[in-house]
């Protein structure tokens, strides 16, 4: 039976196939090298433990700060090698549009989303690799969810976006010193990440491999 792939046209089958040519079009390197750069992800989230309900879910109730110090490194770290990169044409990026009501709506929702599952969609995988059912129940039901707002995106959830404000980026916002932003940014995003303490949010897990000495659970 001969197979016709239609890469034209509205319908479901036919984006599901331009989602997938798109990405394989905007030249991410090879198989191998996304693979590897996986396998470094998915180390980094397990060394880091920001794979556990505790650590996602107690910065959500201000108990643990390893995620936010996690993450505004990694902001500003990246910020600065990427821009550098594209700078030197090793690079690309997709700037998207400002749409301030879908961001409002999309994020509150995300927020007691991740608060909820003590998940975020890059430690979901990592924990469903773990053998969490959990997390895979709530995997399904984001791909579900991910499937209606691809249905209905132009008759129900394309009015609730708002005007788009355009596409900006911080830089633009001041011509001609655009690596000084670039560096001041970075740098301020990295110094916020070490100067934040260090708090923590333990499972018994984590508890029982810590001497008892050092267990806050006994203090």
């Amino acid at each position: 039976m001969e197979v016709k792939i239609i890469t034209q046209g509205d319908d479901l089958a036919s984006r599901i196939v331009q989602m997938f040519e798109n990405v394989i079009h905007q030249g991410h390197g090879s198989l191998a090298l996304v693979f590897l750069i996986g396998i470094i992800f998915g180390g980094i989230i397990q060394y880091t433990r920001v794979d556990k309900f505790e650590k996602i879910a107690g910065f959500s109730m201000l108990k643990d700060t390893i995620v936010p110090k996690m993450l505004f490194l990694a902001v500003g770290l990246t910020s600065i090698a990427l821009y550098f990169m594209i700078e030197a044409g090793w690079a690309h990026y997709h700037v998207k549009p400002i749409l301030w009501q879908g961001l409002v709506i999309g994020g509150t929702i995300f927020g007691i989303s991740m608060a909820i599952m003590g998940k975020c969609p890059g430690t979901g995988p990592v924990s469903i690799a773990e053998g969490r059912i959990d997390v895979l129940i709530g995997a399904i039901g984001g791909l579900l969810g991910g499937l209606v707002f691809t249905v209905y995106y132009d008759d129900l959830f394309k009015p609730l976006m708002g005007e788009s404000l355009g596409k900006l980026t911080l830089p633009e916002f001041f011509p001609g010193n655009e690596h000084l932003v670039v560096l001041i940014f970075g740098v301020a995003v990295t110094l916020v990440a070490i100067l934040i303490p260090k708090v923590e949010m333990f499972d018994e897990a984590d508890l029982s491999k810590l001497p008892d000495d050092q267990r806050p659970d006994r203090e």
